[in-house]
């Protein structure tokens, strides 16, 4: 019981952490494997534990590719694109000094001057509108981040009724 408390606990930490722009999918990952290790013969197979990196990693490579659509779509180049892609890694990891939310806010601003300044260095006869591009790579930085809420709210339900399929059936 006090296992699957803990695994509980760690799993609505980590969906926390994710509207925070902090590594909260990677806290549930670590969570589901954890548990699978302490109780191999438990409830959380082989099978959960890899779907649940899979997510995870889907989520991460979606969180990213998003915002640079966005910056395409609101009329950027294929450089402002990238821009937005890397604007935003390095944002995030960097990060802005707020605590908390530091990372996230790093990560939009990040996202958008990523976006503005790759369109500014496309020629003029072939550039979007660098503010207008910019707001797009946020747009999607946004949706991004909802996307990825979503999977780690889909991670929380995965775990969550392995765990408690296998503790039901183990006392039934």
């Amino acid at each position: 019981m006090i296992a699957l408390t803990l695994l509980a606990l760690a799993l609505v930490v980590g969906l926390l952490l994710v509207p925070l722009g902090l590594p909260g999918l990677w806290v549930m990952l670590a969570a589901t494997f954890g548990y699978w290790l302490v109780l191999p013969g438990g409830s959380i197979g082989v099978l959960t534990v890899m779907v649940v990196a899979a997510m995870v990693i889907v989520a991460e490579v979606v969180e990213f590719a998003v915002a640079g659509r966005y910056a395409r779509q609101y009329g950027g180049s294929r450089r402002a694109s990238w821009g937005a892609i890397l604007g935003g890694l390095v944002g995030a990891v960097v990060g802005v000094p707020v605590p908390v939310v530091g990372s996230m806010v790093g990560a939009f601003a990040g996202a958008f001057g990523g976006a503005f300044l790759a369109e500014l260095t496309v020629p003029r006869e072939r550039r979007g509108i660098p503010v207008q591009v910019a707001q797009g790579a946020l747009i999607g930085r946004a949706v991004a981040a909802a996307l990825k809420v979503g999977f780690g709210v889909a991670i929380l339900f995965w775990v969550g009724a392995a765990a408690l399929v296998g503790r039901l059936s183990a006392t039934g």
